[in-house]
């Protein structure tokens, strides 16, 4: 799960995958990263930490990391919050940017559609609700079709 600074949408798409996996018993590894690096060590912003929680999802031990060429590597599947994430990552990896493994959240959702999650961050709380409610089906869209 990729964003630009890894503190709003993607803590918050990698707590949600996650907690659906271990619902459903499922063998995966997900991780988030961010484009930006500004925020590297950084926890998730604090309205991404109350959202997650009144959903009863503690991300508050998450810290920010920088996506990576490497990344390619590690993972099979990369998700990206925006368009403008899937650019920066092919800026940051190269020739190691395999568009094969790359996939803009919400299509999970709405196939071909390459709508963004949108960035809460300068935003108010409501933001914040309307991101997670969006990552949450795409995450429900994926174990239907995964698991």
């Amino acid at each position: 799960m990729v964003c630009l600074g890894n503190i709003c949408r993607s803590p918050l798409a990698e707590a949600i995958l996650q907690d659906k996996i271990k619902k459903h018993n499922l063998d995966w590894e997900v991780d988030s990263a961010g484009t930006n690096g500004y925020h590297v060590g950084e926890g998730p912003h604090k309205l991404s930490q109350k959202v997650a929680r009144l959903h009863g999802i503690e991300i508050s031990h998450q810290r920010a990391r920088h996506f990576v060429a490497n990344d390619f590597e590690k993972f099979d599947k990369i998700y990206a919050m925006a368009a403008d994430v899937v650019v920066e990552m092919q800026r940051i990896a190269k020739n190691k940017f395999d568009p094969d493994k790359v996939e803009l959240l919400m299509n999970e959702l709405h196939p071909g559609k390459n709508k963004d999650v949108p960035d809460p961050w300068s935003g108010p709380e409501s933001g914040y609700h309307i991101v997670y409610t969006m990552i949450d089906e795409a995450c429900d869209a994926i174990i239907k079709k995964e698991a």
